[in-house]
C-alpha cells in the first residue's frame, strides 16, 4: 500500500461527509472532521518495526487518542472518534456518537480500498513484467 497516513485521513475525512450528507444525519460537522483527521495520529511508521508494532490494530486508537489529546483541545465527540474507530475490531471500545460509528464505517470503506487498490496495482506489475519477458 503506498497510501501515506495524511492521504488516508483526508479520504477518510472526505468519506465522512459523504456519508453524513448521503444518508441526511444531523452530526456536529466540525467534531465529524477533527476526529476524522485525528483518528490515525500515532506518529510512528508501523511498517518500519513491524515486531514491535505487531498489535498495531488494537493499540494504535489510544496512541492516537492520547497524541490529539496532547497537541489539540479535542472535545469528548472527537475524542470518542480517535478512541472508538477500530470497533468492532476493539470490541470493548463501542462507539456510541452518530460522528463516530459514522468514521467506523468510513474508515473501514477507505481502507478496504486503499488495500484492493494496492493489490490491484500490485497483479498489475506482476502482469506486466511477465508479459514483458515473454515478448
Amino acid at each position: 500500500m503506498d497510501t501515506s497516513v495524511y492521504e488516508h485521513s483526508v479520504a477518510v475525512t472526505v468519506e465522512c461527509l459523504r456519508i453524513a450528507d448521503q444518508f441526511d444525519i444531523a452530526v456536529d460537522r466540525r467534531s465529524l472532521i477533527r476526529g476524522a483527521l485525528l483518528h490515525d495520529y500515532f506518529l510512528y511508521d508501523w511498517h518500519s518495526r513491524p515486531k514491535e508494532h505487531r498489535p498495531h490494530g488494537f493499540t494504535h486508537a489510544k496512541t492516537a487518542l492520547g497524541n490529539a489529546e496532547r497537541d489539540f483541545q479535542i472535545n469528548p465527540i472527537e475524542a470518542e472518534m480517535i478512541r472508538c474507530h477500530m470497533f468492532p475490531m476493539n470490541i470493548l471500545r463501542i462507539p456510541h456518537h452518530r460522528e463516530s460509528i459514522i468514521l467506523c464505517l468510513a474508515d473501514k470503506t477507505v481502507a478496504s480500498k486503499e488495500t484492493l487498490n494496492g493489490g490491484i496495482v500490485a497483479i498489475k506489475r506482476v502482469s506486466s513484467s511477465i508479459i514483458g519477458t515473454v515478448h
